[in-house]
C-alpha cells in the first residue's frame, strides 16, 4: 500500500480530507502487516479508520475492540508516530 493509495481512499471513499501524513500511515500499516505476517494490509487500514472488524484476527467482540484489536491499533499508531 502506498501513501497515494491511502490518500485516494480517504478522499474518494470516506469523502474526507486527510488530516495526517498519509505516507507515514501507509508505512505504519505495511510494517504492522509484516510484523503480524498478515496478508491484507487494507483490512488493517479499515480497522484503524472505519473500525471495521477483522473476524480472523478477532478484533471485536459484541461490537467492542478485543485486546487483540486494541493491540493492532496501538501498534499501527506507534509505528506512525516513530
Amino acid at each position: 500500500m502506498s501513501g497515494q493509495e491511502v490518500e485516494s481512499y480517504i478522499i474518494n471513499t470516506l469523502n474526507c480530507e486527510p488530516r495526517h501524513d498519509v505516507y507515514a500511515l501507509a508505512q505504519a500499516v505495511n510494517q504492522t502487516r509484516e510484523d503480524m505476517d498478515y496478508d491484507n494490509e487494507w483490512d488493517l487500514l479499515y480497522l484503524l479508520l472505519e473500525n471495521k472488524p477483522i473476524p480472523e484476527l478477532h478484533t471485536h467482540s459484541y461490537g467492542f475492540h478485543t485486546a487483540n484489536g486494541r493491540g493492532i491499533i496501538e501498534r499501527i499508531t506507534s509505528y506512525y508516530h516513530d
